[in-house]
């Protein structure tokens, strides 16, 4: 039954104020549930599984598309650059960002900055999308201001002699799944609740680095080697795709709740070459992840290329992204028009709100925040739905902003679901 007016807004006035609050203490609850799993894990396993059910399992919940009673939200680069608790942590070690993301304590220390910081659903692994590419023997380098480098890229076939075929997770990046296992143990002695996400890029963004050396420059290398050497690029997307599978199930097995892949380099790929060569990799990497771990859900990004949307959800994604250029009911349109012509029903979707609001020195406020995020709200509508970014988050942020948006992603969906 539906609530009148004046019940929707006692409603919302209630719940909104009790939001944070709600969240605390919750997540400080271990339910039976919880409990009895933990322990039948201890007596099956013989070893404990921290955080193994989050108290908050909204972004889980939503992922799978079941029915949540507001919408979760977490932003792409959440931790970093953007919080001043970043710089000082940073200064205080004396590393750069290359050399925390080898130290298991140090990543579980910035991916929870924001989770202290903001009422975000979800803690997504400190880490970089490069890590694949180092682990087959690519030398990876950041220098302040110019990104990310790749000194000495693969320029010809020949140089595939570097790259080898498979990878030992445990051993080239075993740092990471420890990371994983010490942020959720973080999680739980800090009562946090949320779900932890891992991550992994796609395999035509790494190739797109490792054979052009730079996102900014070299653009069009990527694409030639495709063109000049279809034969070796299958070579390398296969092998790719096999160590991010890996990868992936490793995370999976050490704790992550959720899998995000980033296709970040989709704005360098046509449409014709995506479908030749880089969706069947993501196909391969959903039917394999899938096989493994049918409950766990997969969340996809390719970034500036929407026209992926319908294919993503065709190869088993369970959450396609959205970014800045494409329009939230269009999207929602596009996935039920290709379910439908399979008898299915549409997945789930993630996005997209525009980051260049959250600057520090852009002159945008509460009002506008609000008047977009109640935007985006109405055009993906709260459920079956993940609110985030378009794009990452680049560090010139406010984090005031930043939370104002979480906040009333939380505060407005609320409503919505509420006065449904």
């Amino acid at each position: 039954m539906s609530l009148s007016i004046p019940q929707c807004e006692a409603y919302f006035v209630l719940k909104s104020n009790r939001l944070r609050s709600a969240k605390q203490s919750s997540s400080r609850r271990l339910s039976s549930r919880t409990l009895r799993v933990v322990a039948c894990l201890q007596s099956s396993a013989g070893s404990r599984t921290d955080n193994a059910e989050p108290a908050n399992d909204l972004i889980i919940r939503a992922a799978k598309g079941e029915r949540v009673e507001r919408t979760p939200v977490w932003l792409f680069r959440q931790a970093g650059r953007h919080l001043p608790e970043y710089t000082q942590y940073k200064k205080k070690t004396g590393k750069n960002f290359l050399e925390l993301l080898k130290d298991p304590k140090d990543v579980a220390e910035v991916t929870l900055q924001p989770i202290r910081r903001y009422n975000v659903d979800a803690a997504i692994l400190f880490s970089d999308i490069l890590v694949i590419a180092e682990a087959m023997n690519i030398d990876i380098e950041m220098p302040g201001g110019r990104g990310i480098l790749v000194p000495d890229p693969l320029r010809t076939p020949a140089a595939l002699s570097r790259v080898p075929e498979n990878v030992e997770i445990e051993k080239s990046l075993g740092h990471v799944l420890e990371a994983v296992k010490e942020i959720n143990r973080q999680i739980e002695a800090e009562g946090l609740g949320v779900p932890l996400i891992g991550f992994s890029a796609a395999p035509w963004t790494l190739m797109y680095y490792m054979v052009g050396g730079s996102s900014k420059k070299n653009t069009h290398f990527g694409l030639q080697w495709l063109s000049d050497y279809p034969y070796e690029s299958r070579d390398l997307l296969e092998r790719l795709t096999s160590v991010v599978i890996d990868y992936l199930d490793a995370q999976i097995k050490a704790g992550v709740h959720i899998v995000q892949v980033f296709e970040a380099m989709g704005e360098h790929i046509d449409e014709e070459n995506f479908v030749k060569y880089a969706l069947p990799c993501l196909e391969r990497i959903a039917s394999e992840l899938k096989a493994r771990h049918p409950t766990v859900p997969l969340m996809v990004f390719a970034r500036d290329a929407p026209y992926a949307l319908p294919m993503l959800q065709d190869v088993a994604y369970d959450v396609m992204t959205v970014d800045t250029t494409f329009d939230g009911r269009e999207a929602r349109n596009i996935l039920a028009t290709s379910a439908g012509k399979a008898g299915l029903m549409p997945k789930q979707l993630q996005g997209n709100f525009d980051p260049a609001l959250l600057q520090a020195d852009n002159g945008s406020g509460q009002v506008e925040i609000e008047s977009a995020v109640r935007k985006m709200l109405t055009l993906f509508g709260p459920q079956k739905y993940i609110a985030n970014l378009g794009s990452g988050l680049v560090g010139t942020e406010d984090p005031s902003k930043v939370a104002c948006f979480v906040d009333c992603v939380h505060n407005f969906s609320e409503e919505e679901v509420a006065c449904a």
